[in-house]
C-alpha cells in the first residue's frame, strides 16, 4: 500500500508532511519505508505534547484550552500548520487516545485523522479497540488510506 502511494505522490508531484501525536513517528516511518520516499516526504512533526501543537503547528490555543488535544478541528489545524511550516502540498495528522486511560474527556480508542490538501480538507473520527499498539497501528492504517483517497 505504501509503495504505491509513494508512487502515485511521485507522479503527481506531490508532497507530504505528517503532524503526529498519537502514533508517535510511526506514521512518517511507515511513508519513509516505501523506495523513493524522499522524492515526496518533507518531514514530520511529532506534538505529543499539547503545548508544542500550539507552538510547533499553529493550532489555536483556545481551541486547545477549550476542546483538548483528541478533537476534530485540532487535527485539521494540525494538519494545515505541518503543510505550512515544513513546506508541502499536503499535511497529515493523527490525534487521540491510545490509552491506557481517557483523556481530555475522549474515550480510549478515540481517534482523529485529518488530510489537509489546498483547500480540501477532510477529517475523519475512528472509535478503536484493542491494545495500545494495535490502536497506534491501526490509526497509521487508517490515515494511509486517508491520504490516499485524498489523493485518488
Amino acid at each position: 500500500m505504501t509503495t504505491e502511494l509513494i508512487g502515485h505522490l511521485t507522479e503527481r508531484g506531490l508532497s507530504v508532511s505528517v503532524a503526529e501525536s498519537l502514533t508517535g513517528g510511526l506514521l512518517c516511518a511507515a511513508l519513509t519505508e516505501a523506495p523513493g520516499a524522499s522524492a515526496v516526504i518533507r518531514g514530520g512533526v511529532v506534538a505529543y505534547a499539547t503545548d508544542l501543537k500550539s507552538s510547533m503547528l499553529g493550532v489555536s490555543q483556545e481551541l486547545l484550552a477549550s476542546r483538548g488535544a483528541v478533537d476534530p478541528d485540532v487535527a485539521l489545524e494540525m494538519a494545515a500548520g505541518v503543510a505550512h511550516k515544513l513546506g508541502s502540498d499536503i499535511g497529515l495528522s493523527t490525534t487521540g487516545v491510545a490509552g491506557p486511560e481517557p483523556q481530555d474527556g475522549k474515550a480510549v480508542g478515540t481517534v482523529f485523522i485529518a488530510c489537509v490538501w489546498g483547500t480540501k480538507r477532510v477529517v475523519e473520527e475512528l472509535s478503536l479497540a484493542g491494545t495500545r499498539n494495535e490502536i497506534r497501528s491501526l490509526t497509521v492504517h487508517a490515515a494511509l488510506r486517508l491520504l490516499t483517497s485524498v489523493i485518488s
